[in-house]
């Protein structure tokens, strides 16, 4: 199986190092030096990491072969693509990996249905799970376990229990009136 799990930024100096946009919550792993990533577009790889590091938030990684600044240029927009066992799953039973996840259902607690989720969105300070609408729009939800209490996996869906507004804006209006109603009483 094959799993997105970075995209090529700009160039970083004049080695070679690129910025990347991580895409995977295992990027120790999956872009650690030696690993060998596919991209699309195909033309520019297999890319084989020689070495990576953090640098004001920003994941750096150096390819081998690519050895100054208009090689590093020239993967910009990249897709760094890994090869992964989908039978591969975390040690803790609480955790998923992206590719487990993506496609799932999401539902509303008493069963409504919301979406499906279409990408998990790895940010430094949260992660975002990106849920597309029936009607076609994407509505972006805090993956923590006050919003997202229930991954099943049997069932192939997401419960969620999102606050007021989150999901709908007529939710936002019906909450606000019913705060309203209890401050006058």
């Amino acid at each position: 199986m094959q799993l997105v799990v970075g995209r090529i930024g700009r160039a970083h100096g004049i080695k070679g190092q690129v910025t990347v946009e991580v895409r995977t919550d295992e990027p120790d792993l999956r872009l650690a030096p030696g690993a060998v990533l596919l991209t699309e577009p195909a033309t520019a790889g297999p890319l084989t990491v020689a070495d990576g590091r953090y640098h004001s938030g920003r994941l750096l990684l150096s390819f081998k072969g690519v050895n100054d600044r208009n090689g590093a240029e020239a993967l910009r927009g990249t897709m760094l693509i890994a090869e992964i066992d989908p039978e591969d799953r975390p040690d803790d039973p609480e955790e998923y990996y992206d590719h487990q996840l993506i496609g799932l259902a999401v539902v509303l607690a008493d069963g409504t249905p919301v979406g499906e989720l279409t990408e998990i969105a790895h940010l430094p300070s949260q992660e975002l799970l990106s849920v597309q609408r029936p009607d076609g729009s994407e509505v972006l939800v805090p993956f923590v376990t006050e919003i997202v209490p229930e991954i099943d996996m049997e069932r192939r869906r997401i419960v969620l229990t999102p606050p007021p507004g989150l999901i709908d804006t007529d939710q936002a209006e019906v909450a606000s009136a019913r705060d309203d109603a209890e401050a006058s009483e």
